[in-house]
């Protein structure tokens, strides 16, 4: 039997109104997190949100976990007061979906930083920002608008070895939002494992 915040995370996922494009407001959504609660985007205007497309079972993202970099991206953004939104879009019965509880134990064992963990098995979140990829990453800043959008750094590899050398887009953009500077590199080549959408 599926645990019953599983079933929510269906009915409750709300697909963004519009297409999500930098420069532009981003769209709003509603997801359950694995702990069951419900988590919308609206809820944290004021702040900077972060937003992290997750598969477990993808190489690139477990380059960025296994090394420790993601974990310490996420705790240096929420440091500065920024929330860190993880969302799984992966599809049932295919690569990196995931229960709440199977999402809840992961981040326990990985000691993830982010602020909630967000099932999106339909998909609907993760069309309407237009992830491609694990990790696929945004950055929305106070004002509700969508500022960064792409990779996590310009390395697009599997190999822990170049996270010395990359330079890692989102903590650049985030201290310059801090700096009250724009948004040097706005957008980036995301690399990853496709996100593993249901059939349409």
């Amino acid at each position: 039997m599926k645990p019953i915040f599983a079933t929510l995370a269906l009915a409750l996922a709300a697909a963004p109104a519009s297409a999500a494009q930098v420069g532009q407001p981003a769209p709003n959504f509603k997801l359950n997190g694995a702990d069951g609660r419900v988590v919308t985007l609206s809820d944290f205007r004021g702040k900077t949100v972060v937003l992290e497309w997750h598969n477990p079972g993808c190489p690139y993202v477990r380059k960025h976990y296994d090394s420790g970099n993601m974990q310490k991206t996420q705790a240096a953004a929420r440091k500065d007061g920024a929330v860190w939104l993880t969302i799984n879009s992966g599809a049932p019965g295919k690569q990196g979906h995931m229960t709440g509880s199977e999402a809840k134990a992961l981040a326990a064992k990985e000691k993830a930083a982010s602020t909630a963990y967000l099932l999106d098995p339909k998909g609907v979140v993760g069309k309407g920002y237009q992830a491609k990829v694990t990790p696929h990453m945004y950055i929305i800043n106070a004002a509700g608008t969508l500022v960064y959008a792409g990779g996590i750094d310009d390395k697009p590899t599997t190999d822990q070895a170049d996270i010395a050398t990359a330079r890692n887009h989102v903590l650049a953009a985030l201290g310059e939002m801090k700096a009250g500077k724009a948004i040097s590199v706005p957008t980036s080549r995301a690399y990853g494992c496709t996100v593993k959408y249901p059939e349409s």
